[in-house]
């Protein structure tokens, strides 16, 4: 680009402006040109101050950017409206616990489930029809600020209409037939209105789709690796005349179906050894066709997979990672153009550029994390010079770049010497230690007192010792928590999350204690679990025991390695929404297709009390869905139809769910049940441990950088994860795609 471009104003001439809401016409009188300008002045605090905050949350700056638009934007991305948008999606994806059928009973077990409370017709319908207006109000906004034009171009706000208008369809149908009927199309279109509100959500859908076809080639192998030693195990484990040699065929490969089951489930390790068992007991040379199917399946094209998907979803997050970086970048460079337009910029600079009181009063005005704010504003008040260059701007809104830290208050400073040496014995790190041993040794006496009662009546426990104790160490924590306020003051020890978890359970053990004693005396020989309120001493006792046991989880950041660990699953805990978000979408869309195909699939047998049941067990199969009591797991509402799907994700015993709605509905079951697994257990979890292993390695080969954990807390995003790697985007760049908004036209 030429060094003269930048001299030129983001707007064009206020002579052939008009027709955005932007402009004025030329000529009229001094004062009205006066006022003109000042009207214009406004008009470019205001948009700077827009795209600054696009910049913060890496959002589109392709939006009307007249003064009514920018009103509208701005009360659109407030937290109050985001918050009813996130409400009402809440609201509408929680009516499939409460919609028939109701997930409203204790038990989702078919033998003892009662009868659920279903709301009469019209209840949840209103509810749905309340956000349905929300959302038709959300879609006419984002159409409205995005422009006709680029509206057409945005093939998410298309699918959200269409979405609507389905929706809405489906809404009437249902009222039209009083609620009674037995598909709803807008159930499983429910979760599109959580992914579409997300760009991080839809960022790393993105992503997942691109690393799709790299998978698939794996998959494929997989499938052929799967297929041809299903045909091996047919020929091996074919039918013999002696029918005690076929137990392999009989129970496992009687047919093509029942061999690619078997082998699948071998696959993921949940019916080893017992798929091999029977063959293995006629002929030990039968061990090595499983051994092999295992090794090549599971430890090398399972684990290839794994590799694939970190190498190519990591690749893929970058480059959505990079565009964040450019949409921040693009936005503070359209804020630079459009300040360089105000008045009170000296015509005679040879380049654009920007007054220091122009960006303080967008800082003022625009809503930004305290920290960022701060520190720009420090930038700016060191600064000499009183007009800022293009670079110069970039370079001064970097904070927004930077790892937030949080330091702590200082501790209190003491005139007396005898309170100095009491800040510095309480104070210092090895007094935590001493609370640790304590902690560690309150866990032993637990331990040791459950163990000698563990075979006792409750009649006949005596809860002298293990009340006493518990007295003496929660007294202890008391103790500590004060001197530990005293030595480092309030502000400064709540400013340790360690503390506060530490001081919050020794509040609340505190009053579990002083409601013991007031309830049941205080600890004495003889001092027996009699019921006398809401809570048996027993229950007392052992709730206190619970919070004890979890405080002990204080000694976390007092080690090292542990302590990195600990806080990197933090930080996939802040940063997996959008993984999170997805993993809700697939459950949602699953869970209500499987209610349409399974709903009261599972069907007792007969009606059975707790005790004949058990008795009955030794009569059925071993390791079927009777025999091993799955009743609860079953799609007859929404929980349970989730609980179930869980269990099928962690794969211990799937086996048993494809065998039972195989039984129960169709053998076409099975393929409902494979393609959950593949999703979930192949993609979305190794998709996680990809993220997982990207946090845990950045943050390992940083550890050395930084201070100590204790002392300086870093909070780290997605985007932050990979800044090392990110390229900057060039002059070039940034302005080609200036030229490109559709509502903002540079003149040069």
């Amino acid at each position: 680009m030429e060094a003269g471009a930048e001299a030129e104003p983001l707007l064009p001439p206020r002579r052939w402006r008009a027709g955005r809401g932007l402009w004025r016409e030329r000529g009229g009188a001094r004062s009205a040109a006066e006022d003109g300008a000042g009207t214009d002045n406004d008009l470019y605090i205001n948009q700077a101050i827009v795209f600054i905050e696009d910049a913060i949350q890496y959002r589109s700056i392709n939006h009307r950017v007249d003064s009514k638009s920018l009103w509208l934007y701005r009360w659109y991305y407030s937290r109050t409206c985001q918050w009813i948008l996130s409400l009402t999606i809440t609201v509408i994806l929680a009516l499939a616990f409460i919609e028939e059928p109701s997930s409203l009973t204790i038990t989702s077990d078919v033998r003892y489930r009662l009868p659920a409370w279903n709301p009469p017709c019209g209840l949840t319908e209103s509810l749905e029809l309340l956000c349905f207006l929300v959302f038709v109000a959300d879609v006419s906004v984002k159409s409205y600020l995005m422009g006709w034009k680029e509206f057409w171009k945005n093939k998410w706000l298309m699918a959200y209409i269409l979405t609507l208008i389905v929706s809405l369809a489906d809404w009437i149908v249902s009222l039209s037939f009083f609620c009674k009927e037995s598909v709803r199309i807008r159930r499983i279109l429910r979760p599109f209105f959580l992914l579409q509100n997300s760009s991080m959500m839809k960022k790393t859908l993105k992503s997942i789709n691109s690393t799709l076809p790299e998978m698939a080639s794996v998959l494929l192998l997989l499938a052929v690796h799967l297929s041809l030693f299903t045909m091996f195990a047919m020929l091996l484990f074919a039918r013999t005349k002696d029918n005690q040699q076929d137990k392999e065929w009989v129970v496992y490969f009687r047919n093509l179906p029942d061999s690619l089951t078997s082998l699948l489930v071998l696959l993921t390790t949940a019916n080893n050894p017992d798929v091999m068992i029977p063959a293995y007991s006629k002929n030990r040379a039968y061990s090595i066709f499983f051994i092999l199917f295992t090794v090549l399946g599971n430890l090398f094209l399972m684990n290839l997979l794994t590799a694939i998907i970190y190498n190519q979803f990591r690749g893929y997050l970058l480059k959505s990672v990079q565009s964040s970086l450019f949409r921040r970048r693009l936005g503070i460079r359209a804020a630079f153009e459009v300040l360089s337009s105000l008045k009170e910029t000296p015509a005679s600079a040879q380049q654009s550029c920007v007054s220091v009181g122009a960006i303080v009063q967008v800082l003022q005005k625009a809503e930004m994390d305290s920290r960022c704010k701060q520190a720009i504003m420090r930038s700016l008040k060191m600064c000499s010079c009183d007009q800022l260059s293009a670079a110069q701007f970039q370079k001064l809104f970097e904070e927004l770049d930077k790892d937030a830290i949080k330091q702590h208050p200082p501790s209190p400073e003491y005139q007396s010497h005898f309170m100095q040496k009491v800040q510095f014995a309480f104070g210092h790190p090895y007094f935590g230690y001493l609370g640790n041993v304590v902690a560690l040794a309150n866990i032993i006496s637990i331990c040791v007192v459950l163990v000698m009662d563990a075979d006792k009546q409750p009649s006949e426990r005596d809860d002298f010792f293990l009340g006493a104790i518990n007295c003496f160490f929660i007294l202890y924590y008391l103790l500590e928590m004060l001197l530990k306020i005293l030595a480092m003051g309030l502000k400064r020890y709540l400013s340790y999350p360690s503390n506060r978890f530490d001081g919050l359970l020794t509040v609340i053990l505190l009053i579990l204690e002083i409601a013991t004693f007031a309830v049941y005396g205080f600890p004495h020989p003889g001092w027996r679990p009699e019921l006398m309120g809401l809570l048996s001493l027993w229950d007392m006792v052992r709730l206190v025991n619970m919070l004890i046991v979890f405080r002990f989880l204080r000694i976390i950041p007092n080690m090292k390695f542990m302590a990195l660990v600990v806080t990197t699953l933090l930080d996939l805990v802040k940063n997996l929404r959008a993984f999170a978000g997805i993993l809700v979408v697939v459950f949602y869309a699953f869970a209500i297709t499987g209610i349409m195909l399974f709903k009261g699939a599972v069907v007792p047998l007969g009606n059975t009390s707790a005790a004949n049941t058990t008795h009955d067990n030794g009569t059925l199969q071993c390791g079927t869905y009777e025999q091993l009591e799955y009743w609860p797991n079953n799609f007859d509402d929404f929980a349970a139809a989730v609980v179930t799907l869980w269990d099928v994700m962690v794969v211990n015993n799937w086996q048993v769910f494809l065998d039972a709605f195989s039984r129960y509905s169709s053998p076409w079951a099975k393929i409902y049940f494979v393609a959950w697994w593949l999703i979930s257990s192949v993609i979305w979890v190794n998709l996680f441990v990809a993220l997982l292993l990207e946090n845990f390695i950045h943050k390992w080969d940083r550890r050395c950088q930084r201070e100590s954990l204790s002392d300086i807390e870093y909070q780290r995003t997605v985007e932050l994860m990979f800044r090392d790697v990110l390229e900057e985007p060039t002059e070039e760049e940034l302005m080609e795609k200036l030229h490109q908004h559709p509502h903002l036209h540079l003149c040069r």
